[in-house]
């Protein structure tokens, strides 16, 4: 299993915006920072680390989710066969301004750089561990 359970994900050091911002995208296909703040800003505290990933997956291969479950289970063992990148390498920490906080059942929630709630977890109240967003570029 791959979730983080209570804990917070801050922006990483070199992220380019002091205010979250919305991704964008410049094909007519959605990117996949689109689609995570899609699910996430609609569906707060709903996806796991692992769940989020999937739909993701789903969406972007044009996968209905609602399906058999064999053939979900299927798609998901087929999917998680290879080695992911956790949320601390997606692109809404590290480029758009999106801190991401797992509840103590590992559900997601976005949370802007500038708000109050945001300045709060990384002070560590309400939070049991708090990580950092892999940076941009290396040091």
């Amino acid at each position: 299993m791959m979730n983080y359970y209570d804990t917070f994900i801050r922006v990483a050091p070199d992220c380019p915006v002091s205010e979250a911002v919305v991704p964008t995208g410049r094909r007519e296909e959605k990117s996949i920072p689109q689609i995570e703040y899609e699910l996430l800003s609609e569906n707060p505290y709903t996806f796991t680390q692992e769940e989020l990933l999937f739909a993701v997956h789903l969406r972007r291969q044009g996968i209905g989710e609602a399906g058999p479950k064999t053939r979900r289970a299927a798609l998901w063992e087929e999917f998680f066969g290879k080695p992911r990148a956790c949320l601390r390498a997606a692109m809404l920490p590290k480029k758009y301004g999106w801190g991401l906080h797992f509840d103590g059942e590992g559900r997601i929630a976005l949370v802007a750089v500038q708000s109050a709630e945001y300045k709060a977890f990384v002070q560590g109240k309400g939070v049991g561990t708090g990580l950092t967003a892999m940076r941009n570029k290396r040091a």
